[in-house]
This record gives C-alpha cells, structure tokens and sequence, in this order.
C-alpha cells in the first residue's frame, strides 16, 4: 500500500550542461548551493517551478530531472525550507546516479517570471 507522506517523484533543477557531464560521469553533481548546504536540494513536483523562480530566475537551458523517490528514498530527508512557511522539501545527503533519473525535462521561463514544464527530453 502506498504511502501518501512520500511522493512518487522528486526533482533536481539545473543546467543542461550539468546533466550532459552527469550522463557521462554516471553522477549527478552538487551544485555550488547543495556543497555549501551539504545535501541535494530536490523538490516534489508541485515545489518545483516555484523553486525554479526563486533559484534560477533569468537561467536558461534549465532541466528537471524526474527521479522515483524510491531509488533515493533511504538517503533523503524532508526538512522545512527557509522562507518557504515550514513546506517541507526533500534532502539528498548521498550522490545521485544518472541512471535514477526517469525522465529529463525542459524548464521554460515565462514572460512573467513563472516556469513551466516544457517537452519531456528522456
């Protein structure tokens, strides 16, 4: 039986290059932000554009990788965010395989300000 507390996915925002050498290391690397807060700051999907437009506001070539919780799901913690009125996100405090990811999709930044999501590439 499912358990409703844990999405089925979590999402990594970042950079189309920073996918191209994760698929080539075999690792997802850290961004400068998850190095000096020593975890992986993921997003469950609904999170996710409204992290893209806090985080990454005028970024192009942006990506979220759609990763099953429950191939990380043992290393992840769900901690409230700063500013964010105690929502929860979730935490990677171990590497993140390339091959976890199930779906690559592309982020768009609307005239506006918001993101969606865009075309499925993977």
């Amino acid at each position: 039986m499912p358990d409703d507390r844990f999405p089925d996915f979590v999402y990594k925002i970042l950079a189309c290059d920073a996918w191209a050498t994760a698929v080539v290391n075999g690792v997802v690397a850290y961004s400068e932000h998850d190095r000096r807060d020593g975890f992986m700051h993921l997003s469950k999907r609904a999170q996710t554009l409204e992290t893209a437009k806090r985080h990454y506001a005028g970024q192009i070539n942006l990506l979220a990788l759609e990763i099953p919780f429950s191939k990380i799901a043992d290393a992840v913690k769900f901690e409230p965010a700063l500013g964010r009125d105690g929502e929860e996100f979730p935490h990677l405090f171990s590497e993140l395989s390339s091959t976890h990811v199930r779906q690559v999709i592309m982020l768009i930044e609307n005239d506006d300000g918001s993101f969606s999501f865009g075309e499925n590439l993977v």
